[in-house]
């Protein structure tokens, strides 16, 4: 994943505790931090997230009044950057209200990442899980990591949010997936809207995540189940051609661009971070989904969209993996 986002570093600000973050980017800390710490490693500090009233020019009228949501830069204290732009009844949350909303949520938890994208309208931080689950048929020993992840925007497009996701340790990409629960969906996620408050919501928030462990033991068991289960290459190419069809080959741009992809998942599928379990449905969809969190081309150059993606919280990206987890279980037969 390095490789292809080497080149967007400047473009987002992150830390993490002594492994590079998801994404590959970002100040290492060496030893455990104090959330203060966190934020001021990842300038998410003292940011004063305010609320500055719209002008309309003479003659125009607008039926509510509107407001940009502005920050003091984090790097130039003398500039001011705008975010967005809300109506009247959003409420600001500063940067140290969402960690502060994850620490009571899990008190006493260690804070692995932080950081911000696009343009600083993004800003997110994870909390380690202390469990761990390892798939370990023949030896395999592949490991899935779960953090508790809060996020929330500055322009209005995303509620804070709280949720449980799974990352598959060799490579870093995320597994959130729709995992059934007694004939539902497990919960994964809290959300809170920009025009509520915080204040008497940590008990409920507590309450949507204390299911994290419900919906991790149906992980698990949905993961075991899958690297259990064998595919053989055709059914794997059956998974990709029903994950995404051929092109008609006349259509010669679209059809080399399939073929790409193609190449691009089956050297996924055998090579080194997912050689141990090809031959599986697990291994199956770990290619889809390292395909999709680590190797598409950035719409319009637009690299911090991808890094939303892997690191959990773009819900169009999680839909999609829904999506091809679907198709890997018809096939295989689960």
């Amino acid at each position: 994943m390095a490789h292809m986002l080497e080149q967007y570093e400047d473009m987002a600000t992150f830390a993490s505790l002594r492994q590079p973050a998801w994404h590959g980017l970002g100040t290492i800390l060496e030893d455990e931090v104090t959330t203060e710490e966190m934020l001021a490693a990842a300038h998410l500090n003292d940011w004063n997230v305010r609320l500055e009233p719209i002008k309309f020019p003479k003659n125009t009228n607008s039926h509510k009044d509107w407001f940009s949501t502005v920050r003091t830069n984090p790097f130039d204290r003398s500039q001011k950057d705008v975010l967005g732009v809300v109506g009247e009844r959003y409420k600001v949350l500063q940067n140290e209200e969402l960690f502060a909303f994850g620490d009571n949520i899990l008190d006493g938890a260690r804070w692995e990442t932080a950081g911000a994208i696009k343009n600083g309208t993004v800003v997110f931080g994870s909390l380690a899980l202390e469990r761990e689950t390892v798939l370990d048929p023949k030896g395999v020993s592949d490991k899935v990591k779960s953090y508790l992840l809060v996020h929330t925007s500055h322009d209005g497009s995303l509620a804070i949010q709280a949720s449980v996701t799974p990352v598959r340790v060799v490579c870093q990409n995320t597994l959130n997936m729709a995992v059934g629960a007694r004939g539902k969906a497990a919960k994964q996620s809290y959300r809170i809207r920009h025009t509520q408050t915080l204040e008497g919501r940590i008990a409920a928030a507590r309450e949507a995540l204390g299911l994290a462990h419900a919906y991790m033991d149906e992980f698990d068991k949905q993961a075991a189940e899958m690297i259990a289960k064998e595919i053989s290459d055709k059914q794997f190419f059956d998974i990709i051609t029903a994950a995404y069809p051929v092109p008609d080959k006349d259509a010669k741009g679209s059809f080399s661009k399939w073929e790409k992809k193609v190449d691009t998942i089956n050297s996924i599928y055998t090579g080194e971070t997912n050689g141990m379990i090809a031959g599986t449905a697990w291994g199956c969809l770990n290619a889809l989904t390292e395909r999709l969190d680590w190797y598409r081309n950035p719409r319009k150059g637009d690299a911090t969209a991808v890094l939303a993606a892997a690191s959990g919280f773009d819900a169009a990206t999680n839909a999609e993996k829904n999506r091809l987890l679907g198709i890997v279980k018809q096939v295989a037969g689960l």
